[in-house]
């Protein structure tokens, strides 16, 4: 084990660890943001579809309010 360590620290290799660990932890962050963003897009279609079906806004409004909201190619 105290091998490995020496290897890590020792050979020049922790700017790759670094910028390898680094690259993970965006990929992972986007991932999530990705899945919030999809989620919370959701919820506000179904919400617009309940306002409809209750008759306290039109189909014309909803319609409106989905095209005002940018359609990200995630």
């Amino acid at each position: 084990m105290d091998e490995l360590v020496k290897a890590i620290f020792d050979e020049g290799n922790l700017f790759w660890i670094i910028g390898g660990t680094i690259a993970i932890v965006a990929i992972v962050f986007g991932t999530i943001a990705g899945a919030i963003k999809r989620v919370a897009r959701e919820k506000t279609r179904r919400e617009i579809a309940a306002y409809i079906a209750e008759g306290s806004m039109t189909p014309e409004q909803g319609e409106k309010l989905m095209r005002a909201v940018p359609d990200d190619d995630d």
